[in-house]
């Protein structure tokens, strides 16, 4: 009975998340806030609580953690890598200060103490690679000048939590500052060896997973990464991190063909994860941190928007693709509810996990909006401000011919 059970409730979630996301398409815009709104329906004090397929929904939804961040490395090359990190790092920093000071402070406003802070920092500076990705391919944008601009800052963002997200971890778990150090350590070593290794042997690597036959090269894959996974984890480093470098190191034809067979794993996987999230997130905890969420995603989509620009300044891009790169920033998603997730697990404040929700299913709806908008907008605004500033200027006059008298009394002495 209890098979029958998880059976029927397992496929009716499945079922219900192919419908949102079809429903999604038809509209072209992201299914996230759908397979988020399933989760609160379904979840404790949802519509229809659910109860033998819970278990296996949270396994589902750390395998989508992995996905997603394996997905993500599997997107860059060392090499790219590397050479974003020393000619865009300045765009990175600007991003950091921008967008995760903002988050920190309101929750430091919100007397949630230093380690909320620091997740909440998170939450609000990195942007959602798989949604502005899809934007920018939905607007034809790919080939834009601004767009390397786009894709260098979400590269550094990438590459950041590889660092960011093993302090998570550290302070989450509460472990003291020599064991913090220790797992901070553990993970910039690996990182930096992988990248290393990928540098240097990468094809190697590639070859030694490659094969011909579809079904071992995802099952060499898949295997490699929930096994580095699990022992980064294992290590205190993160089962994400650990997913991300696995990417890394996999390129050329590998990386190719393993980004098409896990593809589809990693869509059904992150549906469930963003599901799994829902679950644990109570739809009557979210009204009383509505205000906040909204007042939060209006300062850093504006701190979105200017780090854009900024960025697009620097590469010398002409106006109208700086406020179309600032624009495509805004929307924030996978990422931040997988920071999220990690405290909602460690139960650090009950209120972070209702507001990281609220945040993201603004800023997941807002995103593709302004990226489609923010430059027109901006521009008509400069219109404006320039037909007001032309007709506030007075009237110029007809010179008046100069004769002998108008020539006294101008400040000359006149005549004697």
């Amino acid at each position: 009975m209890h098979s029958a059970v998880f059976l029927i409730e397992f496929g009716a979630i499945i079922l219900a998340l192919g419908l949102l996301g079809r429903f999604a398409g038809r509209f072209r815009f992201s299914p996230i806030p759908l397979y988020l709104l399933a989760g609160l329906a379904f979840g404790e004090g949802g519509l229809l609580p659910l109860g033998a397929s819970e278990e296996f929904v949270a396994i589902g939804a750390e395998i989508g953690v992995i996905l997603l961040l394996l997905m993500l490395g599997l997107e860059y090359t060392a090499s790219d890598l590397v050479s974003n990190l020393k000619t865009q790092y300045p765009a990175g920093l600007v991003d950091m200060g921008l967008n995760a000071v903002p988050g920190a402070i309101a929750a430091l406003l919100m007397g949630w103490g230093p380690v909320a802070a620091v997740v909440l920092a998170g939450v609000t500076w990195i942007s959602s690679s798989g949604v502005i990705a899809k934007v920018l391919n939905d607007l034809g944008r790919l080939g834009n000048r601004e767009t390397p601009v786009i894709l260098s800052i979400l590269v550094l963002e990438d590459l950041a939590m590889a660092v960011y997200l093993p302090i998570i971890t550290a302070l989450l778990a509460g472990v003291g500052w020599a064991a913090g150090s220790l797992t901070l350590g553990i993970a910039l070593g690996a990182a930096g060896l992988v990248l290393f290794l990928a540098v240097r042997y990468g094809r190697v690597i590639s070859r030694f997973v490659s094969s011909d036959d579809p079904e071992k090269l995802l099952l060499v894959v898949l295997g490699l990464t929930i096994l580095v996974a699990g022992i980064a984890q294992q290590l205190q480093v993160s089962a994400a991190v650990g997913a991300f470098l696995v990417g890394i190191a996999l390129s050329g034809e590998v990386a190719e063909g393993a980004h098409s067979l896990l593809a589809p794993l990693r869509d059904l996987f992150a549906a469930v994860f963003f599901v799994f999230f829902g679950l644990h997130t109570d739809p009557a905890s979210i009204p009383p941190v509505l205000l906040p969420a909204l007042v939060l995603a209006v300062v850093t989509a504006c701190t979105k928007i200017a780090t854009g620009y900024w960025a697009a300044r620097r590469a010398k891009i002409s106006v109208k693709g700086r406020w179309r790169a600032g624009g495509a920033l805004v929307a924030r998603g996978e990422f931040s509810i997988v920071i999220a997730g990690l405290a909602v697990t460690a139960g650090i404040e009950p209120s972070l996990g209702p507001l990281a929700t609220a945040y993201v299913l603004i800023l997941v709806i807002v995103g593709p909006l302004t990226a489609r908008f923010a430059q027109p907008v901006a521009a008509r605004l400069s219109r404006s401000r320039k037909a007001t500033a032309t007709v506030s200027l007075p009237p110029q006059r007809e010179p008046v011919p100069a004769t002998e008298d108008s020539l006294d009394g101008q400040g000359t002495g006149g005549r004697s």
